[in-house]
């Protein structure tokens, strides 16, 4: 009978065969999958073993599916928080550690309170300690210096960052859809 339908997200491939994004890893919930197949704006790549059904259909659910049309990724990402830390890999760029989402915070490099303004290049991803500790110093002041410098990331850049990060599930019908086109190392 296989997994219960919540347990059966669907990849979700852009028309070139590449997920839409790699962390979040783009998925569906099986109803979203499903919708999608019936108003025909999805290819059917891959199934669970799992089916349901109603009165009048059966039905595989689809483990992997492809948009009938391509979707550009945008050129320039959101300025939020999470792209920030995806940016920064999630790591204080202060003291280097990597920390889980929920124990960081971003840092003005050049405070507000000194004119700093909050755009890509005067925030960076840092832990707590860190922060409180550089307070609202100039980094020459205090000698806390981002071990990176920052800057405006492209999606691109976003989405090679994220597929550092693999995601907490992964069904084997995904495999080859998420790092078919990772350059090889010679050997």
């Amino acid at each position: 009978m296989g997994p219960p339908p919540d347990h059966c997200p669907a990849l979700v491939l852009n028309a070139d065969f590449r997920p839409l994004s790699y962390f979040p890893l783009s998925l569906w919930s099986w109803q979203d999958a499903v919708k999608a197949v019936f108003l025909d704006r999805v290819n059917i790549v891959s199934h669970y073993d799992r089916v349901v059904r109603s009165p009048t259909f059966t039905m595989r659910l689809p483990s992997v599916i492809s948009l009938k049309e391509y979707v550009p990724a945008a050129r320039r990402p959101a300025f939020t928080r999470f792209n920030v830390f995806l940016r920064d890999r999630f790591a204080c760029q202060y003291c280097g550690k990597p920390f889980p989402t929920q124990d960081l915070t971003f840092d003005h490099i050049i405070p507000r309170s000194r004119g700093g303004r909050t755009t890509w290049e005067n925030v960076v991803t840092a832990c707590s300690c860190c922060n409180l500790r550089k307070g609202n110093r100039l980094p020459e002041v205090c000698g806390m210096t981002p071990l990176t410098r920052a800057y405006q990331p492209t999606a691109h850049q976003l989405q090679e960052n994220g597929r550092s990060f693999p995601p907490n599930f992964l069904h084997e019908s995904w495999r080859d859809f998420l790092y078919w086109d990772t350059e090889l190392d010679p050997f």
